[in-house]
């Protein structure tokens, strides 16, 4: 979708650790885990699903979130189910090409970053872009719902 779209990135391959998370990545590849973002696809009480990009060393307020999208409740996916809505399996989640379509929300302060890395589409693979990528190519809609981790 990136190379489609003509969009400049740069590739950071890392050596990747069951259960690591966005902070492992960080570490191994030197980063501040604040500019790694990952992506969690989550859903709605009636199971739709949707996905939220968040800063590698925060958690998402799931109460704050439900009450910026206009919905009831929000709760992680199990990753049986988030592998079949995104196509991804989890630790390799990207927002870009995904199975199904999905509303994307984007942390607010993530878009005050100069460059993002994110994942792009398999374990141990993240890639470098700008994020407002993500809302020119996702129509990711900035949200405000980062808790310390």
């Amino acid at each position: 979708m990136l190379k489609a779209h003509k969009v400049a990135y740069t590739e950071h391959p890392y050596e990747y650790l069951e259960h690591g998370g966005a902070q492992h990545s960080a570490k191994v590849l030197g980063m501040d885990p604040f500019m790694v973002v990952k992506t969690l696809v989550m859903q709605d009480q009636d199971a739709k699903p949707l996905l939220v990009l968040m800063h590698g060393n925060r958690v998402v307020s799931t109460k704050n979130l439900a009450r910026q999208i206009g919905v009831k409740s929000v709760q992680a996916c199990s990753p049986e189910v988030a592998n079949r809505h995104s196509g991804y399996l989890v630790g390799g989640t990207s927002p870009f090409g995904t199975r199904r379509s999905m509303p994307v929300y984007i942390e607010e302060s993530i878009l005050a970053l100069p460059k993002i890395l994110i994942n792009g589409g398999r374990r141990g693979y993240l890639v470098g872009l700008d994020p407002a990528v993500c809302v020119q190519l996702l129509q990711a809609k900035a949200v405000q719902c980062a808790l310390e981790a």
